[in-house]
């Protein structure tokens, strides 16, 4: 598994990284059989540390957690806990969906932008209707069932998916909804 171990503004040293490497490694092999690659960001906020790690299966599937504590140590044990938890969760479901699928997920190019938020501008209409975008970035999209697509959203923590469907042309989606249950949009 290849990792890429990172600091915002604070200096990783070499025992942190062998740490990592060592912990993660066993969690993670535990529960899911091919990783790819890790990435954890350590950062600090005030007088605690946070750890932000993410996960990337052959599946496909992404899985993330962060954890915050007032020792980097503990910080990322405590990260560490929750994804071992989240991989433990979704076992038996990703050996499942490991058996149904015999070819690696495909991925498709989208791109990705940051549109500028309506400001309150104290009651005055604004110069023009179109969104300003402020980034533009590339994304992929894979193409998943929809059992898939809710369980990377889950594990990733995320409240939307977007996704192609297996054997259909286009694009769907899938969302937490405000009752807790699961969205599912199938343009016809």
């Amino acid at each position: 598994m290849r990792y890429q171990i990172s600091g915002k503004q604070i200096d990783i040293g070499e025992a942190l990284q062998t740490h990592v490497k060592t912990e993660l490694d066993v969690a993670v092999q535990k529960y899911a059989e091919r990783p790819t690659d890790a990435l954890v960001i350590f950062s600090k906020s005030a007088h605690e540390f946070i750890c932000e790690a993410t996960v990337h299966l052959s599946t496909g599937l992404t899985a993330s957690a962060k954890a915050h504590a007032t020792e980097i140590y503990a910080a990322f044990d405590a990260c560490s806990e929750k994804m071992e938890k989240q991989l433990r969760r979704y076992k038996r479901r990703l050996k499942d969906h490991h058996r149904e699928r015999a070819t690696p997920v495909e991925l498709l190019g989208a791109s990705s932008y940051i549109i500028e938020s309506e400001i309150d501008t104290g009651g005055e209409e604004p110069e023009t209707l179109a969104p300003m975008i402020i980034a533009e970035m590339q994304t992929k999209i894979a193409t998943l069932s929809v059992g898939e697509a809710v369980m990377q959203m889950e594990l990733s923590g995320a409240p939307v998916l977007v996704f192609k469907k297996e054997g259909k042309a286009g694009v769907n989606v899938v969302y937490r909804r405000d009752d807790g249950n699961i969205g599912w949009i199938d343009p016809a």
